[in-house]
């Protein structure tokens, strides 16, 4: 019979019955195989020379494993996550928690963020070679192709980057006023109010010439900025923490003005002399100047990093590289399939391709490292038999090349490899790797859970 209240609830917590929880136990049975994994990210954790002597302990390298794994399997922000940590049952036990144990949104960032991508990598390794020894994944068959991974910036224009340069000068200008008493002349306004000018501009002779004084208020807020630099770099301070909070702004001013400038160069000659900057020579975000201009064919123009990897048939990523600018595609075949051989111990008997990679060089290149069949999507100046054996075996690939777009498409919806939030290059391929080692687990641990 139904009851409106439980008289008493049970002292102890049932176990969860859900499909998730048994895929958490199958990642961290896998995990435990391979403690390899923990020894590499603790050599990245305590490679600061923290002694291990003083201070508290922290959060375990298998605990920050573990953790990153939750956060990059559900795109949870550091928020998010330790949220979870503290309130799942599941997600405590799979992060090997101690009962009350929850660490805080700055732990979890700042360990997280310490493991480098080459670790990463290290660790994805090791996962390849375990599904290799656990027969889930063989290696014969690889399939390869690119996409763009975007960085955490908006759409860049001429006017919103002159004004981010600005607003961020000014706020540093701000922090040196209010602690040391630096005095400048704060510019901001009249920037806002060009750079919604330029925006609701209705002829473009008006918009240049709201681009002239835009461009006009940006040089004397970097007048400004390295006024102020000048001043706090010749002050006296009484204590040393004092000095430091002023070498960290005239250092954050320095930076931003040398991006600002740049982004002046380029606003300039696109704007005031109607040139057609070098995509190699543009700026598109002050925050994120790693960022390349990516644009495939007809599509539209993306701002980030393309991304090249390489998935085995088991539906495993076996490898990946973050490329810097855009490179073509038949650029990539020859490292890519190098990379896999290295990785693998041998060549792949077979390996196909995006019809981007394409080329009679590739084809020849490719087959000298020792792999029997390489077929491209398409194969424009080349006959099917000097790729593969035959037709049905070309077929075959390139049906099997497709699934790889399938792949792509679940790392970027389910482990957020369509956006990177990190900042910096080095964390960018960090995050890339780990949303990579996330899928890899799973998908191993769902393939060890239906034999």
């Amino acid at each position: 019979m139904r009851q409106a209240y439980h008289k008493q609830l049970p002292l102890a917590a049932k176990p969860v019955a859900h499909v998730h929880a048994l895929e958490l136990a199958a990642m961290s049975a896998v995990l435990d195989q391979l403690p390899q994994v923990v020894g590499l990210v603790h050599k990245d954790l305590t490679a600061r020379g923290v002694s291990r002597k003083k201070g508290r302990e922290g959060m375990t390298a298998e605990q920050v494993v573990r953790a990153m794994l939750v956060k990059q399997m559900n795109g949870l922000s550091y928020l998010e996550l330790a949220f979870h940590l503290a309130d799942s049952q599941s997600y405590s036990t799979f992060c090997r928690l101690e009962p009350g144990e929850s660490p805080k949104k700055s732990a979890l960032q700042s360990n997280i963020k310490r493991v480098r991508s080459q670790t990463w990598e290290a660790v994805n390794r090791l996962i390849v070679q375990c599904a290799i020894e656990l027969k889930v994944e063989t290696g014969m068959k690889t399939r390869t192709d690119c996409t763009v991974v975007e960085s955490n910036i908006h759409e860049p224009s001429d006017s919103s980057l002159l004004w981010d340069c600005v607003r961020v000068l000014t706020r540093l200008m701000r922090s040196a006023r209010d602690d040391f008493g630096v005095s400048f002349n704060d510019h901001s306004r009249r920037a806002h109010r060009r750079t919604l000018g330029v925006l609701n501009a209705k002829s473009q002779r008006d918009r240049v010439a709201l681009y002239r004084d835009l461009i006009k208020v940006t040089e004397k807020t970097i007048t400004q900025a390295e006024h102020v630099a000048q001043q706090l770099t010749e002050a006296t301070y009484g204590d040393i923490m004092t000095a430091v909070r002023a070498d960290g702004i005239v250092t954050q001013l320095r930076h931003f003005r040398g991006l600002t400038a740049q982004v002046l160069n380029q606003t300039q000659r696109r704007v005031l002399c109607d040139e057609n900057v070098p995509t190699s020579e543009k700026i598109v975000s002050i925050f994120e100047p790693h960022t390349d201009i990516i644009v495939k064919g007809r599509r539209d123009t993306q701002y980030g990093h393309k991304v090249c990897l390489t998935a085995g048939a088991s539906g495993l990523v076996l490898d990946l590289v973050v490329e810097r600018g855009n490179p073509a595609d038949s650029t990539l075949a020859t490292k890519m399939a190098e990379r896999v051989r290295s990785l693998l111990g041998r060549a792949p008997h077979q390996m196909c391709f995006d019809g981007g990679f394409s080329s009679r060089a590739n084809v020849d290149d490719i087959k000298q490292l020792g792999v029997q069949d390489v077929a491209f999507s398409k194969h424009v100046g080349l006959q099917v038999t000097e790729m593969v054996k035959s037709a049905w075996v070309f077929k075959r690939l390139r049906r099997f090349r497709a699934g790889v777009e399938g792949i792509i498409s679940f790392l970027k919806r389910i482990f957020g490899l369509d956006r990177c939030v990190w900042s910096g290059f080095k964390s960018f391929e960090a995050y890339a790797w780990s949303s990579v080692i996330a899928a890899n687990l799973l998908v191993l641990a769902r393939h060890l859970l239906t034999r």
